[in-house]
């Protein structure tokens, strides 16, 4: 089901790593009226611009004295282990979880956080970071319609949800959409080399192939109700110079078969994350 927007704020919310994708909620939060004073941030290391950020927003850098209503982890999975016994104490019953931590599942966030009551577990992807992110999430059952509620408020805050009924399933949602922007800029970088290779003067062949997938990227925000199937059908005259170049790029299924081991690798990654 997608969604967007809807639910309330928490009253208070401990958010725990401000790196680009903790930093792009917390922006997206504040700009849709979440307040200030009622955020904690907490990272071992935040930058100069977070400091800087949190300093004119008025939001703190350090832990709340009691739990938060919901606290949001945006960690590395490797250091989930190490800072969880710090992190245990800053939770209770009544706290929701909600991670982006990639491949760990509810039952290790449970057994890491074990003080809190419910956790819900999501993958927001960067173009979060200007509010045109996609979401997947899934609630374990201790969650209740009202937590529910919160967590899409935050998550939509960035971008459009969607949100899964088996946890499963999160693991596909990293591989094509939360890895899914690197594998675009790839086909941007490409696609600008290989004009270049065509004669093209690097920084024209670099803008041709940025606006290209900008605009292409607009159009399938503009037309909904059209797969990019039929699209891609829209713009290939027979016997043209695009059929030329699809022939090449869908012989034998090679560029499908490409994505297809690309995303299921990405999969596979994200499952030995979740020990």
């Amino acid at each position: 089901m997608t969604t967007s927007g809807g639910g309330d704020f928490p009253a208070s919310l401990l958010l725990v790593g401000a790196g680009r994708m903790g930093s792009a909620l917390l922006q997206g939060w504040l700009k849709l009226g979440l307040e200030p004073a009622r955020v904690h941030v907490l990272d071992p290391a935040p930058s100069p611009e977070v400091q800087a950020f949190c300093a004119a927003r008025g939001v703190k850098l350090s832990a709340p004295a009691m739990p938060p209503e919901v606290l949001v982890l945006a960690i590395k999975p490797q250091t989930l282990a190490g800072a969880a016994p710090a992190l245990a104490a800053l939770t209770a019953p009544t706290t929701l979880v909600i991670s982006i931590v990639a491949g760990k599942t509810l039952k290790t966030l449970a057994e890491h956080l074990p003080s809190a009551g419910a956790f819900v577990r999501a993958m927001p992807n960067l173009p979060a970071a200007i509010g045109a992110g996609i979401t997947g999430a899934v609630a374990d059952p201790a969650v209740t319609p009202a937590q529910r509620q919160k967590a899409q408020a935050l998550l939509a805050a960035v971008g459009r949800v969607e949100w899964l009924g088996e946890e499963d399933l999160i693991d596909a949602v990293t591989a094509v959409s939360g890895s899914g922007p690197a594998y675009v800029f790839y086909l941007a970088e490409c696609l600008a080399e290989a004009g270049v290779a065509q004669g093209l003067p690097p920084t024209v062949a670099e803008q041709l192939a940025r606006a290209t997938i900008e605009g292409a990227g607009a159009l399938l925000a503009a037309l909904p109700e059209a797969t990019a199937a039929k699209l891609r059908a829209d713009v290939t005259s027979p016997g043209g110079t695009t059929e030329a170049a699809l022939a090449e790029l869908t012989g034998g299924d090679a560029l499908r078969e490409l994505i297809g081991r690309a995303v299921a690798a990405a999969r596979r990654r994200a499952q030995q994350l979740s020990g």
